[in-house]
């Protein structure tokens, strides 16, 4: 039963894991994209699932197809059965009855999927073209429908009880059985956490939301409790990759990472863009995500932001861009930007970053980049993605066109992070097609001066601790993927070994002593998930140590050069402080070139409909990005799916809401 259901699932993640360390990229991929760029357009625009693709809703109508079809044969053969027999007369008792069981094996379907869309690090996700922030809706929409069933089988059962006499059975902590205290002690965990994930308690609440979503222990603890381990294992390869995933994320968290510096743009719009040090050999790609911790805000939440610096044009530096809009982006914030700063080192976590395996913006003539806000973000990526590409490789980059929305004057400050403060960047614009339009939604007119030529950006520099660190792969440069297969073979390997000792010399001789009622089911269970755990730590740990002591010496050597290059402020000694003010005069440089590319509108909103027809006329493939609000992302959606210009708009959306 153990390898039916795990072996084949790990053995998809192993050789996507091999897949990704091979692949590259080549014409015969970009022919498949644009074959299945039809399949990519949205499908559903509004509605409770948000915005559906094609292959999104094909995949999902054959999902339900498969929940239904099973329920139905369950229900069918076993209603048969009752209609058959009907003893004592308590035929619909017993419907309720095994109604509940076929409600509860339906759910576990769900779950089967559940935690595998969560697995940040995964092969899976980026074997299937997937991103971890892009696939938290379809965890959403499987948490959705295991709680609805899992719900509806406790009611069923403890609505079967109270009518025969049973209540008892809810205090049943069976020996060799089903454990009810067990389910119900896993349901309760899971409708706690299930009651804080609808939108507008999590928007509002999401410190409420993050802490209890901690309670998926005890409701995955106690749930194989309930049914054993054996069955349980329709869900483990996920659970298994999530545990693996989750574990290496833990052991990259434990070391601070060193804070370079810090763009603090003016008040009114709370945003800045920090820079952290890394190691030349941390590659990711353009819109990918870097989850933070700040101890002194908070020692357990994490928020994940946007890489906004690329690898290749900033081999030494990540930069990620935060606004604040909530509790905690406003405390960082203020922390950063008030003198105080200077008093303390700045102590800061990350897991990350996650992004896409592979881009390919240059299979378009044009890209179209709507964003609304701090939506920007993403697209600052990607230009200085493009800005490498075509000074550096010399290759033709697409048109880009960025469309954004700002609330006031103050807000278009967001601009000045399009590009980094680099000579060698300023030049390479020079081949860059770029054009802005900037909406100020609620200014009605243009102020005296021009909004570019008042630049109050700061510039902090940071020096660091003796113990920060850079930013460096998990499991080392040049063959991560190829060390996670690994980790997860080697890990599954060493688990089924042990406990096959295990219950050829332990488990089963006990169980003998005891005669009919065998060895204790949970106690099995709890010997079975202690062993898992140990083993995937194990791995998980000597992959991470071994690649961390052969980038021990390269990081030291980083550190020391960065520390010497550490600028100060006014001509004051290099160990003067932690924290150095100072006016970049290259700022102006990337300013004049982003002012010359910018049109600015005042009270009034992007027609996108009017703006989409004028660029994708002009001939080739235009892709469309969208990231902001939902109401910004499915406008642009309902435009690209309504067959507008012959289906050259290729539509994708970025959202990071949870």
């Amino acid at each position: 039963m153990m390898l039916i259901f795990t072996f084949p699932p790990l053995l998809v993640a192993v050789l996507s894991c091999v897949y990704l360390h091979l692949a590259k990229k080549s014409d015969d991929e970009e022919k498949e994209t644009r074959v299945l760029a039809t399949w990519r357009k949205p499908m559903l625009v509004k509605g409770p699932l948000g915005i559906v693709t094609g292959i999104e809703l094909a995949f999902l109508v054959m999902f339900v197809v498969l929940l239904f079809w099973s329920l139905f044969t369950y229900f069918s053969s076993s209603f048969k059965s009752i209609d058959a027999t009907d003893p004592n007369g308590i035929r619909w008792q017993l419907k309720l009855d095994l109604g509940g069981l076929w409600l509860g094996l339906v759910g576990n379907i769900c779950l089967t999927l559940l935690f595998f869309p969560v697995a940040r690090g995964s092969a899976v996700l980026q074997f299937f073209g997937l991103t971890s922030e892009g696939s938290i809706k379809y965890h959403i929409w499987l948490g959705h429908a295991v709680m609805t069933f899992f719900t509806a089988h406790g009611i069923c059962y403890i609505v079967y009880w109270a009518l025969m006499g049973q209540m008892s059975q809810t205090l049943k902590w069976s020996r060799s059985e089903i454990s009810n205290v067990a389910g119900e002690i896993s349901l309760l965990a899971g409708l706690g956490l299930w009651a804080t994930t609808f939108p507008r308690i999590r928007r509002k609440m999401f410190e409420l939301f993050f802490y209890t979503h901690y309670l998926y222990i005890v409701f995955v603890v106690f749930f194989v409790f309930h049914v054993g381990f054996t069955y349980a294992c329709y869900m483990l390869p996920g659970f298994y990759l999530f545990l693996v995933d989750r574990y290496l994320r833990f052991l990259q968290s434990r070391r601070h990472v060193r804070l370079l510096s810090a763009r603090i743009l003016p008040a009114a719009g709370q945003t800045l863009e920090l820079s952290f040090s890394k190691s030349p050999g941390l590659k990711y790609s353009p819109t990918s995500v870097l989850f933070l911790n700040v101890p002194g805000i908070s020692k357990l939440q994490w928020h994940p932001f946007t890489v906004t610096s690329n690898s290749s044009l900033e081999t030494d530096e990540l930069s990620v861009v935060i606004k604040g809009e909530g509790k905690w982006t406003k405390k960082l914030y203020e922390m950063v930007s008030s003198s105080a700063a200077a008093d303390h080192h700045f102590d800061v976590s990350v897991e990350g970053p996650y992004g896409p395996a592979s881009t390919d913006f240059l299979r378009h003539e044009t890209l179209v980049m709507i964003s609304g806000g701090s939506g920007i973000a993403p697209f600052i990526s990607i230009i200085r993605d493009l800005i490498f590409t075509s000074s550096h490789l010399q290759l033709k980059t697409p048109r880009l066109i960025l469309i954004s929305s700002f609330k006031t004057t103050a807000d278009l400050a967001m601009l000045h992070l399009l590009l980094p403060i680099t000579a060698a960047s300023s030049a390479a614009t020079a081949n860059l097609r770029l054009t802005i339009e900037a909406y100020i939604t609620r200014e009605k007119q243009a102020a005296a001066t021009s909004p570019f030529h008042n630049n109050n950006v700061r510039t902090k520099w940071f020096k660091p601790s003796p113990t920060h660190a850079p930013i460096s792969p998990i499991l080392g440069p040049t063959a991560s993927w190829l060390w996670l297969a690994a980790v997860v073979s080697s890990s599954f390997l060493a688990f089924l070994v042990i406990i096959g000792i295990l219950t050829g010399y332990y488990i089963y001789p006990e169980g003998k002593k005891h005669g009919e009622a065998g060895f204790p089911m949970a106690l099995t269970a709890f010997l079975y998930m202690l062993v898992l755990c140990a083993c995937v730590a194990a791995a998980s740990s000597g992959a991470f140590l071994w690649n961390k002591r052969k980038s021990g010496r390269d990081q030291t050597i980083q550190i020391r050069n960065v520390e010497g290059a550490t600028p100060t402020a006014g001509g004051s000694p290099a160990g003067g402080g932690a924290v150095y003010e100072m006016t970049e005069e290259l700022e102006s440089l990337p300013l004049r070139t982003i002012e010359e590319a910018t049109n600015l509108h005042y009270g009034v909103r992007p027609n996108l409909r009017k703006l989409l027809v004028e660029y994708c006329t002009e001939g080739g493939s235009t892709g469309v990005m969208v990231s902001g609000p939902a109401g910004l992302r499915h406008e642009a959606a309902a435009i690209c799916s309504s067959g507008l210009a012959d289906d050259s708009l290729q539509f994708e959306s970025i959202s990071f809401s949870w």
